[in-house]
């Protein structure tokens, strides 16, 4: 008897610093991360999951309330998600990221985004599945918005042309 293979027809999807994507096709979303975070959040009932890549930790302006912050930039994924048909009970996420930037001595920018992914996704009671956060190395991230899959490259020194387009970016 032959087995039938269904093969799935993807997008490449580069996300910028400060936004936020659920895609409705399956996409590979991909990410380069220094003392940024991305976090991966997936519906393992649905089968979707998005993504988010923020800057800092937080804000307390609302004038500054982006996405660029993880408080704000996780509760919108979230809810984007949600509004989408996803129940909070079947969403796990995973968190990469946070690497100390040297240049920043006083502060450890990184480690507070990941204390602020953290906070928020026990807030919501959404397990951590895993991780790969800290350090001092960069990171890009491909991530199978169909599956849940993850591909990390850790990088000594980020480079610009670490950030090469794709079909879509944002």
């Amino acid at each position: 008897m032959k087995q039938e293979t269904k093969e799935v027809s993807t997008v490449n999807y580069f996300l910028e610093p400060g936004y936020v994507v659920l895609p409705a096709a399956p996409t590979m979303i991909s990410v380069v991360l220094g003392s940024c975070v991305g976090v991966c959040i997936y519906d393992r009932k649905r089968k979707v999951g998005g993504m988010s890549h923020f800057q800092f930790p937080a804000t307390s302006n609302p004038a500054e309330a982006t996405t660029r912050y993880g408080n704000v930039a996780l509760m919108t994924l979230i809810r984007m998600m949600t509004e989408s048909g996803s129940k909070i009970k079947h969403l796990e996420a995973q968190i990469f990221g946070g690497a100390h930037r040297k240049d920043l001595a006083t502060r450890n920018i990184g480690e507070e985004n990941v204390r602020m992914a953290r906070r928020v996704l026990a807030r919501y009671r959404i397990a951590i599945t895993s991780e790969d956060v800290g350090g001092e190395k960069g990171r890009k991230i491909v991530f199978a918005s169909h599956t849940n899959e993850i591909a990390v490259y850790r990088a000594e020194k980020l480079r610009q042309s670490d950030w090469y387009p794709y079909e879509g970016k944002r």
